[in-house]
């Protein structure tokens, strides 16, 4: 998909007002059917299945579909690959039946990725397929009707910068063909703007279009796009067009963040190996179990899970991605109440799982079943009913004790990756609040719009920043009384293909000394680590950043229930 967004893109999306990200009326509306869905397919395809991540007979580092730009292949060269994108086994029924058995709800597919080549029949170029391949059939209108058929949510990808082959695209790095090079705002009102109105007027009205790498977006070319956008009022698009528009939707990429967007609609998009776009020799697969527990861990959040598959250029989708996703179909026909229409946990952080919200009910996600069968949920309401949701005649014991109340859950449970109980109970959830909210919090350094209360208000779209010129920092915690606190959780403002990484320590305060937890190294998209439980008032963080100042999102600190 992408590879590098400009360091200035995020820092902006950082800075937005909370307030000015609250929904209109009419958007609450628009987004009902996204929001209840919670589960949906992303499909990357295109010219690049066909080298399929080998040039000149050897492997290209990195994602498949960027296959042009990272070995800088020349622009006829890379058009030479097209007379061999011939998808003969493209089966859409068959690919929206998967989709729909896997649970999902909704379908987002490529119309047009970096590399400029229109997946559909394009006036305003000959690089699509019906010009350019010899499978001249329109890929996205059979799709679309199959979607509609099955009362499937359709969506395009469209990449409005990016293009890689026709003159004057946007190219991450810098261009390296002569073929490329002309003027940017040419090919916007040219290609990039027709080829939009195409997507958004040929197959009826599609209920999504998601932008990527908003590269030389500025606030006036934006407005051109935003301007087709307003034709289509139930469009729903995300937060990745550039020039200050948020869109609708948050977009995390390859993780799922701690904290998720409080006062936006967000959607976590994720691979089910480490590519988007076909690469014959990646077989880093995600297991079952890890694909269930981040749609789970996705929806306790607020957010939307968009699993992505890549078919290769005939049209096939690995059969891995096929087991994958018929795996967690399994999951959801069982656990489907605990997902669709759910709202987001009420708890802070749960040691052993996930939460979900329907109304007067929780659903209680369990990742690690407890040694003693107790399970300990930090709430004080008044529990009416508790059972497994894989079978409600199963009732289970509740007891509250002290702050929390405890769930006695067998001991073997039924399912090992996610074993839903449901407890049924009165009024608003009256849980224990995080161990940092409210407390006091100091800096070694600090930015006047980034200061070190940010950490602390669960919210991403706020940061801290230590001052100018700074690689270390020291921030420093008073939580009123001592917790025993066994979890640290940090988030950053950047993403796993930036490859930004920060030194870290925790230390705690024993009398007058300061002792240490653990150090690490961060990775981008932030950490969680357990470790042996401290009892503690004080902790501090101490950050090292050898490129730039140091910088967080969030700062937790967490114990068992």
């Amino acid at each position: 998909m992408k590879k590098l967004i400009l360091t200035f893109i995020a820092i902006a999306c950082c800075l937005k007002v909370f307030s000015q990200n609250i929904p209109s009326t009419r958007d609450d509306k628009k987004m009902e059917w996204w929001k209840d869905a919670k589960f949906g397919m992303f499909i990357h395809w295109g010219i690049y299945s066909v080298p399929a991540g080998i040039y000149k007979d050897k492997p290209v580092k990195g994602i498949g579909e960027w296959i042009m730009n990272t070995a800088k292949i020349p622009v006829k060269e890379y058009q030479s690959y097209a007379p061999q994108f011939n998808p003969d086994k493209y089966n859409p029924e068959a690919w929206v039946k998967m989709a729909k058995d896997a649970g999902m709800k909704y379908i987002i597919i490529t119309s047009k990725h970096h590399d400029g080549f229109a997946m559909f029949d394009s006036k305003a170029t000959d690089w699509d397929i019906m010009d350019a391949s010899p499978y001249k059939k329109d890929i996205l209108k059979p799709l679309v009707d199959a979607c509609r058929r099955e009362g499937i949510k359709i969506g395009f990808y469209y990449s409005q910068a990016q293009d890689w082959v026709h003159p004057g695209g946007a190219a991450s790095g810098g261009s390296w063909d002569e073929a490329q090079k002309g003027s940017f705002d040419a090919y916007l009102d040219k290609i990039s703007i027709p080829q939009v109105k195409e997507i958004l007027s040929n197959y009826g009205e599609p209920d999504i279009l998601w932008w990527d790498t908003p590269q030389n977006m500025t606030p006036e070319r934006a407005a051109k796009f935003d301007a087709i956008v307003k034709q289509h009022p139930n469009l729903i698009t995300n937060n990745r067009l550039g020039g200050g528009f948020d869109g609708d939707t948050e977009t995390p990429e390859q993780f799922v963040p701690s904290t998720g967007f409080p006062g936006r609609n967000w959607e976590a998009c994720m691979t089910i190996n480490d590519t988007w776009g076909f690469k014959s020799t990646d077989k880093d697969w995600k297991s079952a179990k890890t694909l269930i527990r981040n749609l789970t861990d996705v929806v306790s959040k607020g957010g939307n899970f968009l699993l992505n598959v890549g078919p290769d250029a005939h049209g096939e989708i690995p059969e891995v991605s096929i087991a994958r996703l018929a795996e967690i179909g399994s999951w959801l026909k069982v656990n489907k109440e605990s997902v669709y229409g759910t709202t987001a946990s009420p708890f802070p952080f749960l040691s052993w799982g996930r939460a979900t919200r329907k109304q007067q009910k929780l659903y209680l996600h369990i990742f690690d079943n407890p040694a003693d069968g107790k399970l300990k949920v930090p709430m004080l309401n008044r529990v009416t009913k508790a059972y497994l949701l894989s079978d409600s005649t199963k009732l289970l014991q509740t007891k509250g004790i002290g702050k929390n109340l405890e769930v006695m859950v067998p001991k073997r449970l039924p399912d090992t990756i996610n074993t839903v109980v449901v407890l049924e109970f009165t009024g608003e959830p009256n849980v224990a609040p995080s161990p940092v909210a409210g407390k006091e919090i100091t800096a070694s350094s600090e930015q006047p719009n980034a200061n070190a209360k940010n950490l602390l208000d669960g919210n991403r779209l706020t940061k801290w920043e230590a001052a100018k010129g700074k690689k270390d920092a020291v921030l420093e915690i008073d939580l009123n009384t001592a917790f025993d606190i066994s979890t640290l959780i940090v988030d950053e403002p950047w993403h796993p293909w930036e490859d930004k990484k920060q030194d870290i320590t925790l230390e705690y305060k024993h009398g007058n000394n300061w002792l240490p937890v653990l150090k690490a190294t961060t990775g981008g998209i932030g950490m969680i680590k357990n470790f042996k439980p401290v009892k503690a008032r004080y902790f501090k963080l101490t950050i090292h950043n050898q490129n730039m100042q140091p910088t967080l999102l969030e700062w937790q600190l967490y114990g068992s229930e």
